[in-house]
């Protein structure tokens, strides 16, 4: 089976994302003071091919884990589906 996961890694609440500050400050210069506490992150999507959801999971999770964020510095949430065939 083929799973399609989006994967959503943001900085940690407790540190400070410079990114995020940045974009929030040229939302006050551009008219839209009223957007705040901007916090940056990225978005990944990937496929995955596997026996079953569980595992699937499990794979994403690795990824996640050892590669796609900093555990450190990042937090990451992830949503699993099955591939649509059209």
């Amino acid at each position: 089976m083929k799973f399609i996961a989006e994967i959503d890694v943001m900085p940690l609440k407790a540190l400070l994302d410079p990114q995020g500050r940045a974009v929030g400050g040229v939302l006050k210069n551009i008219g839209l003071a009223e957007l705040e506490n901007v916090r940056v992150g990225k978005h990944i999507s990937l496929e995955v091919e596997s026996t079953d959801e569980s595992s699937a999971r499990q794979k994403v999770d690795e990824a996640c884990k050892k590669l796609l964020a900093n555990p450190i510095m990042e937090s990451y949430h992830f949503v699993l589906k099955p591939e649509k065939l059209n």
